[in-house]
């Protein structure tokens, strides 16, 4: 009977195949129908996907689209202020700035100053940037009037001469703070130049100290000045050194890039690091970067600043109307090359003719949308830094 187990599973198999096997006491019965789940009422069984979330408003991006082209252009200049015309100018040209000259200040009383700078403010579409030279010394627009302060700001170089970075920061406030009581938003400074010589044209306006001093002194200066939110403008890069002046003529630095890089530029790489506004460029011929043109005309300059320093706010230039400028180039191309070669603001005398110059360079697609959107933002970014916008 050893077979009966086999014989078995044979009948049971055969049985599941015909469906005729009884299913036994043991195996449970299936309902007929399967219970649903039961789901909350208050949740719905077919939910709707979350919408995505729109996509954040750009707020520089919609002023620029916002703007006309002109009114755009106007972004680019800051203009040297003629009194008789400023206001007039300002609407005409929709400057985004104004520089204030020691003529802006004669016969004036800090109250006539303050409501005169807030009429051209009242006649602006965007807040003005409104800059002064006051370094001390040979270049003081506002101390020199008795009306604004008892004497002069003294130079930078005579100050740490006599107290060193406590004398200095010590003036820069008293500075900041008769600034902020005008109205005035930008000073152009601190002066980064590393001269030596006498005879030579920055001596006198220099620190007078070696590079890592000067670094000090301007990164120092530069996070005084953002405390008050006045805005600073290291000048004049890559570095006067020991040249000639612009303002009568072309002149050349001659030196290697490792002697620049290891003297003048370090006080700009540490005013970038602590947070400067802009820099301003001059119109020296630096060979180590550009042998054909002014620094304030290159683009390998501007890429330098860019790429190597690592500087993303406003990049200015000297005035174009120094002769180391018009000489060469002239008054309207010299504007539309400042632009090519990456300022995003020009100093300018002649800004009726440099205006109209660069917006039709931007009609004629000579300077890109891009170009000049880019250099617009830059300029609005420092305004909303300053608390401008």
């Amino acid at each position: 009977m050893k077979f009966f187990p086999v014989f078995l599973c044979c009948l049971l198999l055969a049985g599941c195949a015909s469906g005729s096997v009884p299913v036994s006491a043991a195996t449970p019965t299936l309902p007929e129908t399967l219970p649903t789940e039961t789901v909350p009422a208050d949740v719905p069984t077919d939910p709707e996907p979350p919408s995505a979330a729109p996509a954040p408003v750009d707020p520089v991006r919609q002023m620029i689209s916002d703007m006309s082209l002109e009114q755009r252009v106007g972004q680019l200049f800051l203009a040297r202020c003629n009194p008789d015309t400023a206001v007039e100018d300002v609407r005409k040209y929709h400057l985004g700035g104004l520089v204030l000259f020691g003529s802006d200040f004669e016969n004036q009383t800090p109250d006539s100053m303050r409501q005169t700078i807030a009429d051209y403010q009242d006649a602006a579409e965007k807040p003005l940037l409104i800059a002064v030279d006051e370094e001390g010394g040979d270049v003081t627009r506002i101390s020199q009037f008795p009306a604004f302060r008892e004497k002069r700001f003294s130079s930078l170089r005579k100050r740490y001469e006599q107290g060193g970075l406590e004398a200095v920061l010590t003036e820069e406030e008293e500075k900041c703070r008769l600034l902020s009581d005008l109205g005035i938003n930008v000073n152009l400074g601190p002066v980064c130049d590393i001269t030596t010589e006498p005879e030579a044209f920055m001596y006198s306006r220099s620190l007078g100290q070696d590079a890592q001093t000067t670094a000090e002194v301007t990164a120092s200066t530069v996070n005084l000045m953002n405390a008050f939110s006045i805005g600073s403008v290291l000048k004049h890069f890559p570095g006067y050194g020991n040249n000639a002046d612009t303002h009568i003529g072309i002149a050349v630095d001659t030196r290697a890039l490792s002697e620049l890089e290891e003297q003048d530029l370090v006080p700009y790489t540490a005013g970038i690091q602590a947070g400067c506004g802009a820099v301003m460029v001059g119109h020296i011929v630096v060979e180590a970067l550009d042998a054909e043109f002014p620094a304030s005309l290159s683009p390998a300059v501007h890429r330098y600043l860019r790429d190597n320093l690592e500087f993303t706010g406003v990049i200015m230039t000297d005035d174009l109307v120094m002769q180391a400028i018009t000489d060469q180039y002239g008054a309207g191309e010299a504007a539309v090359m400042a632009v090519l070669a990456g300022n995003d603001l020009l100093c300018s005398t002649e800004y009726a003719i440099q205006y109209q110059a660069v917006l039709q360079a931007v009609l004629d697609g000579r300077i890109d949308i891009d170009v000049l959107n880019s250099a617009v933002r830059n300029v609005l970014e420092w305004k909303i830094s300053l608390g401008l916008l």
